[in-house]
């Protein structure tokens, strides 16, 4: 958690010392031009997604011959450069991966072996956060948070 708590910080206090303040609505005509799997390889599979807000998705992968999961965000109207992010993490393992920058479609991949462990993840796209804790580990709830900064 404290990566995931980390990951979210550092990509807000960025977004904001950039001064990305700028709408919420991309062109309507406009469509994704990629694919969870296109960000994260063939091999894996969709097993979790998290809107984030209009802007686009977060999705939460699985490659069961690795035991490795991935997190791309998606934007649903690709266009000018926004500031995206997309992270991973393991509690019990703390072992986590991020991606934060600048960019026209999607952030990520992200990679951290996950089998049998609990997962953390998220992203965001301009000044939405989507933060999902607890994720795909049996009988435990997992717990959802998305927020504007």
């Amino acid at each position: 958690m404290r990566f995931a708590r980390s990951a979210l910080a550092a990509a807000a206090l960025a977004a904001v010392s950039v001064g990305t303040t700028t709408a919420l609505a991309g062109p309507a005509s406009a469509a994704p031009n990629t694919t969870p799997q296109k960000v994260c390889g063939s091999a894996y599979k969709t097993v979790n997604s998290a809107p984030i807000g209009s802007l686009g998705t977060v999705y939460l992968t699985y490659n069961s011959s690795n035991g490795n999961n991935c997190v791309a965000t998606i934007r649903n109207n690709p266009g000018t450069a926004v500031t995206m992010s997309a992270w991973i993490y393991i509690p019990d393992t703390e072992q986590g991966d991020e991606d934060y920058g600048q960019y026209t479609s999607y952030a990520g991949p992200t990679y951290v072996y996950g089998k049998g462990h609990c997962v953390d993840w998220g992203g965001h796209i301009r000044n939405v956060y989507v933060q999902v804790s607890g994720s795909n580990c049996g009988a435990l709830k997992e717990q959802r948070v998305t927020f504007t900064r």
